[in-house]
């Protein structure tokens, strides 16, 4: 049984929730999102919440079974409060700026690297090294900070680069004399 499929996904007041087969919509004050339940498992709406159940006991039914209702979940609470990751750059001259539609990031190439942000993702940098990603998807969010960790990784020796604000660099001793 899984402990997560259990719970229902309580539908907050000013969101509202629309269920048609095995298409789960959701709107809500930041937007509007919808995803396709599997068939494996069932979709019901009673008041305002959403159930999830297995249609049968195969292995496959009950691995989707708390999948699909985190990913209803996750729906819920992006179009209600959204999701934001924070990225601190580290490094003498790293730097980030938003510029129309591209962060702009020196990060100690030769050139400045200019990173198109996407649709349904705001960037904001309250400082130049820090960058705040949001948007009402998670996993889009999510995405578009790890393609920016991924241009300037933070370094074992001296904790340069891109990094999470929660992520702990592991730091290595340099050469010895």
């Amino acid at each position: 049984m899984s402990r997560i499929g259990k719970k229902p996904v309580v539908v907050p007041a000013g969101a509202t929730a629309k269920v048609d087969g095995q298409l789960v919509q959701v709107k809500g004050a930041k937007g509007q999102l919808e995803f396709v339940v599997p068939d494996d498992v069932s979709v019901a709406q009673q008041d305002n919440a959403i159930t999830v159940e297995p249609r049968n006991e195969t292995k496959r039914a009950r691995a989707l079974w708390g999948t699909a209702r985190a990913r209803i979940n996750n729906i819920v609470v992006g179009v209600t409060t959204g999701f934001e990751k924070k990225l601190e750059i580290t490094g003498v001259g790293y730097r980030a700026a938003v510029q129309g539609k591209s962060l702009q990031l020196a990060l100690g190439y030769s050139h400045d690297v200019n990173f198109p942000i996407p649709a349904g993702i705001a960037i904001v940098t309250p400082k130049p090294t820090e960058i705040t990603v949001s948007g009402v998807d998670k996993q889009q969010v999510g995405q578009v900070a790890a393609e920016i960790r991924a241009l300037r990784g933070p370094e074992p020796y001296k904790g340069k680069g891109v990094k999470y604000a929660n992520e702990f660099i592991f730091r290595k001793e340099g050469k010895k004399k």
